[in-house]
C-alpha cells in the first residue's frame, strides 16, 4: 500500500457527497462477463459531476454493485474515478465485503490505486453485536492509518442499525470521520452523539430540516448525483447561504422525484430490489449510461422498474430546473 490519505478533520466535511452508479458493459448482466466496467461511461460521469462542482463521490455500496464486482473490477472502477477526477475531488471508494480480512485486503489495493477514504459497511453474513461492529472498524482503521472512514449505515443491508452508544464509540476511532445515515427517529440522537467527532450525513431530501435544526449537519449523501448534479448544486449552495425556504422547497422536490421509486410508498419494498431500480432510474433520467445490473441482482417487477424510470425522468426535470445553479 503507498502511503496513507491525509486524515480529514470531520469538522471540514461540507457540501454534497454523491454515490456513483458502477456502468457496466452491455454483457455484464451474464455469469460468464469477467470485465463488467464501462470505462467510458465511467470517466464521463465522473467528469460530469466533477465539473458541477460535487468534489467528494462514494462509490460500490448497494446500488453500486459492490456485492457484484470482482476485486479486479473494483480495482479497475476505482482508478478509472480517480484519474477522471484528477485531482478535483476526493473518493471514497466502497470496500464492504464478508469479513475483516477480505476487507482490509481490498481497501489497500483501492488506497494504492488513488482512493483518498473508504466506504465501509459491516459484513453482513451474520450480525454484528456492538462490541463486534467497534471492534471490525477498529481493526480496520489499524490496518489502514490515517485513511478517513465513512460508515455505511443500513438497517436493511446490515440486519441492524448502529444504535446511539455504538455511534459514541465509533465516534473516538480517528479513522472514522463520518456516516452515511439511513435517518429516521434516531438521525439526530446519533449527531449529538457523535459530539463533533464524526459526521452524521442525512439523505439529500432530508438535509434542509436537519441542517436549520442542527448547523453541525454541514452535509448530505445522495444516489441522484449520476441523474443530474444541478438541483443538489442548488441545495448546497442555499445550505450554505441560510436561505432555508429556498432549500425546504427543492428538499420537497427531491422526495417527490424519489417517491417513485418506492413500491407503495414503502422503503422496505424497494430495497431488495435497489439495484435493477437504480438501473432504471438512470434510464429514465437518460444522463449516464448504466448498462445492465449483475447478478444475481437483475430482476425485478416491471412496475418496480418503471417506478425508478418515473424517479429519473421526475429528477431530469430537476435538473433541468436548476441548471443555470450548476457552472458552465
Amino acid at each position: 500500500m503507498t502511503a496513507p490519505a491525509r486524515s480529514l478533520d470531520p469538522q471540514d466535511i461540507t457540501g454534497v457527497f454523491g454515490i456513483l452508479p458502477t456502468p457496466s458493459t452491455p454483457d455484464a448482466d451474464r455469469w460468464d462477463c469477467t470485465h463488467s466496467i464501462d470505462v467510458d461511461a465511467t470517466a464521463d460521469m465522473t467528469q460530469m459531476v466533477a465539473a458541477a462542482g460535487i468534489s467528494d463521490l462514494i462509490t460500490c455500496g448497494s446500488f453500486g454493485e459492490g456485492a457484484s464486482l470482482l476485486d479486479h473490477e473494483h480495482q479497475l472502477f476505482t482508478q478509472t474515478v480517480c484519474e477522471a477526477l484528477a485531482g478535483r475531488g476526493r473518493l471514497y471508494a466502497g470496500v464492504t465485503t464478508l469479513n475483516t480480512r477480505h476487507t482490509i485486503a481490498l481497501a489497500r489495493s483501492l488506497v494504492d490505486r488513488g482512493a483518498y477514504g473508504l466506504f465501509l459497511g459491516r459484513p453482513m453474513w451474520m450480525s454484528l453485536d456492538a462490541a463486534s461492529i467497534v471492534r471490525f472498524y477498529t481493526d480496520v482503521a489499524e490496518a489502514l492509518p490515517g485513511v478517513p472512514i465513512l460508515v455505511y449505515d443500513n438497517q436493511f443491508a446490515f440486519k441492524a442499525k448502529i444504535d446511539t452508544a455504538t455511534y459514541a464509540a465509533l465516534a473516538q476511532i480517528k479513522e472514522v470521520v463520518a456516516t452515511k445515515h439511513i435517518g429516521g427517529p434516531s438521525l439526530v440522537d446519533d449527531l449529538l452523539a457523535t459530539e463533533g467527532q464524526m459526521a452524521v450525513l442525512p439523505v439529500d431530501s432530508q438535509w434542509a430540516a436537519l441542517a436549520r435544526a442542527h448547523p453541525s449537519a454541514r452535509a448530505c449523501w445522495t444516489g441522484n448525483v449520476a441523474d443530474g448534479p444541478e438541483p443538489l448544486v442548488a441545495l448546497a449552495q442555499a445550505i450554505k447561504d441560510g436561505r432555508f425556504e429556498e432549500a425546504d422547497d427543492i428538499c420537497q422536490k427531491m422526495a417527490f422525484a424519489q417517491s417513485a421509486m418506492f413500491p407503495g410508498g414503502k422503503i422496505e419494498n424497494f430495497v431488495d430490489y435497489n439495484v435493477p431500480i437504480a438501473h432504471a432510474r438512470l434510464e429514465g433520467s437518460g444522463l449516464v449510461r448504466s448498462g445492465p445490473p449483475r447478478p444475481p441482482y437483475t430482476l425485478a417487477p416491471e412496475d418496480y422498474l418503471e417506478g425508478g424510470r418515473e424517479t429519473g425522468r421526475r429528477w431530469a426535470a430537476l435538473r433541468k430546473a436548476y441548471a443555470s445553479k450548476v457552472p458552465a
